[in-house]
């Protein structure tokens, strides 16, 4: 369980001078841990460098370059007139078959969305081959915006077969199509992921809440029913300042 909201001053912050570790870098290490366990809230704000230098014994210029590693991080925003306030922090999301709906749910963080598209539309030459039809063939298609606590967070674009789930009405953006599989009595078995990176257009950029070019995580995924049948295809991008995918990686 997260430890409650406190405020920068009620924080147990300090620094190891014997440490080989950069100053700058153990203060950004222990903020960036207090807003990842909520600790610091969401829309709080820091206080006064100066005030935060003195009490740790550092320069401000150090404090200064702490704050800012946060900021580029995306944890922290600079307002003018307002001082540096924390913002929602990264969604941690475990590699495996689950819904980012699902996730975020369990994680506290109340998923919302919007459908930007859905409607049929025909199989171009790699959805044809990733949900084994024929290429031209009548897919459905479904593209959407999710938001954690009311930020977008990522760009959906989804294509199932013909006829597999009924999209219409509101149910797209009330919940998760993985959600919505299991209702229909499908049963998820197994997926095929790869994960990569790139720059954000002017229109993704615009949807997300971003800056041109900014760095964006994309995933494609083919998800396999327990038939083998492919049930989804989907390609995804994720803002690279609000989302990462956690690992365990096992000796073999």
């Amino acid at each position: 369980m997260p430890k409650s909201p406190v405020g920068p001053a009620a924080l147990e912050l300090g620094v190891d001078r014997s440490s080989p570790v950069p100053l700058y870098y153990q203060l950004a290490q222990q903020l960036e841990a207090a807003i990842e366990e909520g600790r610091l809230a969401p829309g709080g704000l820091l206080g006064n460098e100066i005030e935060l230098a003195a009490r740790l014994g550092l320069s401000r210029p150090t404090v200064r370059q702490a704050i800012q590693s946060l900021v580029d991080k995306g944890l922290m925003v600079r307002r003018r007139g307002v001082g540096t306030q924390v913002v929602h922090s990264t969604v941690r999301r475990p590699a495996g078959l689950s819904s980012l709906y699902d996730d975020l749910e369990a994680a506290g963080r109340n998923p919302s969305t919007t459908v930007l598209h859905c409607a049929p539309r025909p199989a171009t030459a790699a959805v044809a081959d990733a949900l084994g039809v024929t290429e031209g063939a009548e897919v459905q298609y479904i593209e959407r915006i999710r938001y954690a606590d009311g930020e977008p967070l990522a760009l959906l674009r989804n294509h199932l077969p013909a006829g597999l789930l009924d999209l219409s009405g509101e149910r797209p953006a009330a919940t998760g199509l993985y959600r919505m599989m299991r209702g229909a009595g499908i049963t998820l078995h197994s997926a095929r992921q790869s994960v990569g990176a790139r720059l954000a257009t002017a229109e993704e950029a615009d949807r997300l809440g971003e800056s041109e070019g900014a760095a964006l995580l994309t995933m494609e995924r083919t998800t396999f029913d327990d038939t083998g049948r492919a049930v989804e295809h989907g390609s995804h991008l994720y803002r690279a300042s609000r989302y990462a995918l956690d690992f365990q990686l096992l000796v073999r």
